[in-house]
């Protein structure tokens, strides 16, 4: 069935960073399983994380020339204009072509252009704002959507139009899962009989997370705390002669299933897509925002989490000084492992993208 006759078309645009692109992979797995006649295309850049993931993930891509507008001074800003108003008219060929009953955008520049191309086109649009405080993108859209989908209550004060908001949570895939932790902590060389702590900081590394570890790594061992820590590949030469008998290094965690099921205690940033799988897996969690993101975005993100006691926040520049202190506090108290289980747990949203996946379908079959 060609797309022309299909009446299950569907655009997803989002990307830049995987907390834009995943929940959108999410609802579009969803989607497929629900409708496997159904015509998905995603639109993104093709020098970010969605050029590489999606083809892998077999949805049809398609790129535009947009980069978002730097904070700093440089060259790149004097080209936004023009990058900008060709990405418009390269997303309007796009849907021009397509004809995308439903287009779905969840963040990042990329959906800016897309997303209104659509619009112009007559999609339905549905929105999927992950933080807690929402991104540009999704405050500039919000006015063409049929539904904007939040993970966070505090989203909605920022926000115009209250009949169209959602919480519905943030996408997770369907592979996120926990297995039986005796099993995940012999995938890392360790034991069951102590502690184990899991220390997050992105896929390239958080500086301040690695240097605060690197400091507290002695105490940790001599109370007997595994550790698996994922350092990012900038810091993995840096950090990797602590691996040890308790303190297991590594520069990337593939098999993040793994790693969740076998820890105690999560140590992370506070990225969208982190909270919503501590949240889905009531993972008891330490969240240190970082402070080199879009408006503060994540400390609102774990802000949300602190304020409804699922999780342990503490900003950046106090990490060194309390990093210590609270892992073993939480690790050796149950009545603190089990409040902020059960806390997160009551957070959670696992339905996210199936009922995004729903919605969409329904939109589809009303056009």
């Amino acid at each position: 069935m060609s797309n022309a006759q299909s009446k299950y078309r569907f655009l997803f645009a989002g990307g830049g960073t995987g907390g834009h692109l995943f929940p959108a992979v999410a609802v579009a797995e969803q989607i497929r399983e629900m409708k496997p006649e159904a015509d998905i295309l995603f639109i993104g850049t093709k020098d970010r994380i969605e050029g590489r993931v999606v083809p892998k993930l077999g949805f049809k891509f398609k790129s535009i020339w947009i980069k978002g507008f730097s904070r700093k001074i440089n060259f790149e800003n004097l080209l936004f204009p023009i990058k900008l108003f060709v990405s418009v008219i390269q997303s309007l060929v796009i849907n021009i072509s397509f004809r995308p009953k439903v287009a779905i955008g969840s963040g990042g520049y990329v959906a800016g252009p897309a997303i209104w191309a659509a619009s112009v086109m007559g999609s339905k649009i549905i929105l999927i704002e992950q933080n807690s405080y929402p991104g540009v993108t999704t405050r500039l859209l919000e006015r063409y959507a049929s539904e904007v989908h939040l993970s966070f209550q505090e989203s909605k004060k920022y926000l115009r139009r209250e009949k169209i908001h959602h919480l519905t949570g943030n996408p997770v895939r369907k592979d996120l899962g926990r297995m039986e932790k005796t099993e995940a902590l012999k995938k890392f060389g360790l034991s069951g009989e102590k502690k184990t702590l899991l220390v997050l900081g992105g896929s390239l590394g958080a500086k301040t997370i690695n240097e605060a570890m690197s400091e507290s790594i002695k105490i940790l061992e001599e109370n007997k705390v595994h550790v698996i820590w994922q350092t990012g590949k900038n810091y993995f030469e840096q950090f990797n002669q602590m691996n040890s008998a308790y303190i297991k290094v590594f520069d990337f965690i593939e098999d993040m299933n793994a790693a969740y099921s076998a820890c105690d205690l999560l140590l992370a940033r506070a990225g969208a897509t982190t909270i919503a799988e501590l949240l889905n897996l009531a993972l008891p969690a330490i969240l240190v925002p970082s402070p080199n993101v879009a408006e503060n975005h994540q400390y609102y993100n774990a802000k949300s989490l602190s304020d409804n006691d699922a999780a342990i926040l503490i900003e950046d520049k106090e990490l060194k000084k309390e990093l210590v202190k609270s892992v073993l506090n939480i690790l050796n108290s149950k009545n603190k492992l089990s409040e902020l289980k059960k806390n997160a747990l009551a957070m959670a949203k696992p339905d996210a993208a199936k009922v995004i996946a729903q919605n969409a379908i329904k939109f589809a079959e009303a056009v």
